[in-house]
């Protein structure tokens, strides 16, 4: 019997917009947002992506567009995640970005209490981590930027972990592998001297996108263009 798989996918570039609530309606995905006297906006369809934009009001502001925390994707049916994002041509010091996959969302990433996650933090450069539970990887370089043209970014679940007896080897979440595209738009593995392991989560994630800054006046922006998660099916 073979194994079928199911590609989920969300395409930001047309009419899929997000409701004003955690309602649902028209889309999986809701919005959270912490500033209080500014407005950053979620911006979809004509904006070429989901553009999740600072205003330039001089507070902490923190933008999140995730799934309502229903964690539908079962970390154990998960092959693969792509995204295709961009940030901005020199992100401001005080910036962060987030993206990928999480259980429930939290304001402080190192806070969620499982993801895998792309982040840049104060810069361009991307950086990217895992948390289980147990096993914790922070912030490990992967010698690429995110700057303000869009990239293709991975997040792959068919790896192998192989262990000396008695143990078992393990797959798919022992060993998380992060990708992201070369100058030709090819994806390539990065941060590959690190195991990322999260065997020891056996519950639902969610895409996240989220944009935050410390009080300042920065107007940096997280452009999504599309996202796909690609599931295990029962066999047949």
């Amino acid at each position: 019997m073979s194994q079928r798989t199911r590609v989920y996918r969300y395409d930001f570039r047309g009419h899929l917009l997000l409701p004003a609530t955690a309602s649902g309606a028209g889309s999986p995905f809701v919005k959270a947002d912490t500033s209080s006297a500014g407005s950053p906006t979620v911006q979809g369809a004509n904006a070429g992506g989901l553009a999740l934009t600072l205003d330039s009001t001089t507070e902490v502001q923190n933008v999140c567009v995730y799934m309502g925390d229903v964690l539908p994707f079962d970390i154990d049916d998960l092959v693969r995640c792509e995204i295709i994002a961009k940030g901005v041509a020199t992100q401001d010091s005080a910036t962060s970005m987030a993206f990928g996959l999480a259980s429930a969302r939290n304001d402080a990433i190192d806070s969620i209490a499982a993801h895998a996650s792309f982040r840049t933090i104060g810069s361009n450069d991307v950086v990217v981590e895992t948390d289980d539970g147990t096993n914790d990887k922070d912030d490990i370089a992967t010698g690429v930027t995110l700057v303000a043209q869009f990239k293709r970014f991975a997040i792959d679940f068919t790896g192998i972990q192989t262990r000396e007896p008695p143990l078992t080897s393990l797959g798919g979440k022992g060993n998380v592998a992060f990708l992201a595209g070369n100058s030709y738009g090819q994806l390539r593995r990065v941060a590959s001297g690190t195991l990322f392991d999260m065997s020891n989560y056996s519950s639902g994630l969610q895409l996240y996108f989220q944009i935050q800054k410390t009080s300042d006046n920065n107007t940096d922006a997280l452009t999504i263009l599309e996202a796909s998660v690609e599931v295990k099916l029962p066999y047949s």
